[in-house]
């Protein structure tokens, strides 16, 4: 399989006390302001693959054990941004906080967007990795990694669409009121080892394409 060169994001920064109770407040409307220019896309080469075999859909290799946690990653398959985030636990109680799940859409991804291994609460295979394309499901557009906590908004961490203002939480959950009308994508996926994660590849006895999900 082929390796990918990964492009690194922002981390999730440590939270005093306070700031992890804040963290349980969800973002109502912030970020209005921001410019579309936000949105465009840095591009990610391949370290290796041939472009044709990219295109095809070959899988690739991610080495995630210099992922810090709090830390997002990015790289590209089958053309298209996939984002994996190591999740420190912090985000992860936050997840499944009945807060947070009152103010999303489809909070039990009831819509086929991910594969059926994903379809839980973490919506991954690795409670700790997020999985994700980088897609917004309104009009195509990259959403941003926002993993700091704004207290003062009630911003929790997630990802946000500067384009038309649609928001996700770190599963890729998306809010209600929003012109998104789905959760992210998440690909076929495996892990080869604890470290070694496989995307375009399907746990054994497990079938699912990207062409499965209802919509990019």
């Amino acid at each position: 399989m082929s390796p990918a060169r990964i492009e690194k994001g922002p981390r999730i920064p440590a939270a005093p006390e306070a700031s992890r109770r804040d963290f349980l407040y969800i973002a109502t409307g912030c970020f209005a302001a921001v410019g579309a220019a936000a949105a465009l896309w840095p591009f990610v080469d391949q370290m290796e693959p041939d472009a044709a075999a990219l295109a095809s859909g070959a899988p690739i290799d991610v080495d995630l054990s210099t992922v810090a946690p709090g830390q997002q990653i990015t790289v590209m398959w089958r053309g298209k941004p996939v984002l994996i985030v190591n999740r420190p636990q912090a985000a992860l109680d936050v997840l499944r906080g009945p807060t947070l799940i009152a103010r999303l859409s489809d909070p039990n991804s009831q819509v086929r967007q991910q594969p059926p291994y994903a379809q839980n609460w973490s919506r991954s295979v690795e409670p700790t990795y997020a999985v994700l394309v980088g897609i917004c499901t309104h009009l195509g557009c990259i959403p941003q990694f926002r993993p700091e906590v704004d207290a003062s908004t009630g911003w929790p961490g997630g990802y946000f669409c500067p384009c038309h203002g649609s928001k996700y939480d770190l599963a890729g959950r998306v809010y209600t009121g929003v012109p998104a009308p789905y959760n992210l994508p998440v690909p076929p996926y495996r892990f080869t080892s604890k470290t070694q994660l496989r995307i375009g590849e399907n746990p054994p006895g497990a079938t699912f394409d990207l062409s499965d999900i209802v919509q990019m």
